[in-house]
Parts: structure tokens; C-alpha cells; sequence
């Protein structure tokens, strides 16, 4: 199965997704934000990233603008619940941005296993 980092500043969201893959066979790492994730990524060769859009120190924008630099790059999953308002339509910016998919919080464990 797949190694995969999730990142998001919600605890329970990072829990939820941790169990639900992890049952599904995955192994799970996870980070409370960007920062933390890019540099779990250094030192912890993954095959998916599922990123929030929305988080403090660096948000999902970012991390997907940084693992475009990666010479390997894994699935990139971005994920919110809307967050902020305003002109970004985060989903199109995602997918520009090199994201493989895109997840709506709050999801179920089928949509989670499906867009993985």
C-alpha cells in the first residue's frame, strides 16, 4: 500500500484521515501544518500528500508550489472546507498548481478511499 503524509491544522481531521487509511492498509504520517509537513517530506519519502488549502506558517498553496520543485513527486491531494472568502476559487488553483485531486471536508471514508 501507500505511504502517506496528511496535513492539516485540525487535529481531528488529521486523526479521522489517519484511521480511515490506515484501515484501508496505508501507512500515515502526519503534520499540524505546511512547514512541518515540507520538512517531514525531507526526511520521509511518501507516495501522497493530502494537504489542507487553509493553515497557519504555510498554508496548502504553498506546499503544492514547493513539491513541484521535488525531483520525485508524489499524488498531491488538496483538501478544505471552504476556509477563507473571496475571489480564489481554491479547487481550479490547486489543480493548476499540480494537485492530482481535490477533497471537500466534510467527506466520508468512500470519497476519502476513491480520491486516494
Amino acid at each position: 500500500m501507500s505511504r502517506i503524509l496528511v496535513i492539516d491544522d485540525e487535529e481531528l481531521i488529521r486523526q479521522t484521515l489517519r484511521s480511515i487509511l490506515e484501515r484501508a492498509g496505508h501507512t500515515v504520517l502526519d503534520a499540524p501544518n505546511g512547514r512541518e509537513g515540507m520538512l517531514l517530506r525531507q526526511n520521509e519519502p511518501v507516495d501522497v500528500v493530502v494537504t489542507d488549502i487553509y493553515m497557519p506558517e504555510k498554508d496548502g498553496m504553498q506546499v503544492l508550489s514547493e513539491m513541484k520543485q521535488l525531483a520525485t513527486k508524489p499524488k498531491i491531494i488538496a483538501m478544505s472546507g471552504g476556509g477563507h472568502k473571496g475571489l480564489l476559487d481554491w479547487r481550479a488553483a490547486a489543480l493548476a498548481l499540480g494537485a492530482h485531486g481535490v477533497l471537500l471536508k466534510p467527506f466520508d471514508e468512500r470519497t476519502v478511499l476513491v480520491t486516494i
